[in-house]
């Protein structure tokens, strides 16, 4: 479940306008763990996500600098970075197909003690459309809404519920043909 809150979006865009620097120190503590989360299991490899969590906010850097305060203050933060960090991914999705080597290195956003089978997941993702597979993470690894995701990934609502729905029985059944459950 998402732990951000309006609250905390509206506290960091205001810390933006008063304070462009520790207005983002403040969203890169907020939202970095989720991009990072996020990318991993888009693109599979450790090395792929830190470096697209880091083009991320160093794309938002720049382009808030010459943001003005109203544009900042109407600003949907996590939306608007996804919107980035997606291109981004994209961007290596046409030049690798993402492959499934992820080292065993936990998830910086995972609390729980239980070991994860991350390379498994990130195998059976890698079967699923890119679009799927976007639709998938951003709703159930990411927490974010159908409504961001549409806006985000540039498609209907109806089409993004429908790679959702489509990507998660590809994954049961995956599940299923592996004795999973």
């Amino acid at each position: 479940m998402n732990t951000l809150t309006i609250d905390t979006d509206v506290a960091i865009t205001t810390a933006l306008i008063e304070d462009h620097d520790c207005g983002f120190v403040a969203m890169v503590e907020a939202y970095q763990p989720g991009v990072y989360s996020g990318a991993l299991r888009l693109l599979g490899r450790t090395h792929d996500a830190e470096d697209v969590a880091q083009e991320t906010f160093l794309r938002a850097y720049r382009a808030l600098e010459s943001y003005d305060d109203d544009r900042i203050r109407t600003m949907k933060l996590r939306a608007w970075l996804w919107t980035i960090a997606i291109n981004i991914c994209r961007n290596r999705w046409s030049r690798t197909k993402p492959t499934t080597t992820l080292d065993h290195r936990r998830d910086p956003g995972h609390t729980d003690d239980e070991p994860l089978d991350l390379i498994e997941w990130n195998a059976r993702l890698d079967d699923l459309s890119e679009p799927q597979r976007t639709a998938v993470v951003l709703r159930h690894v990411v927490d974010l809404p159908i409504a961001e995701i549409a806006e985000i990934t540039g498609r209907p609502e109806g089409t993004v519920k429908a790679d959702i729905s489509r990507g998660l029985s590809r994954l049961r059944d995956a599940m299923n043909t592996e004795g999973v459950t």
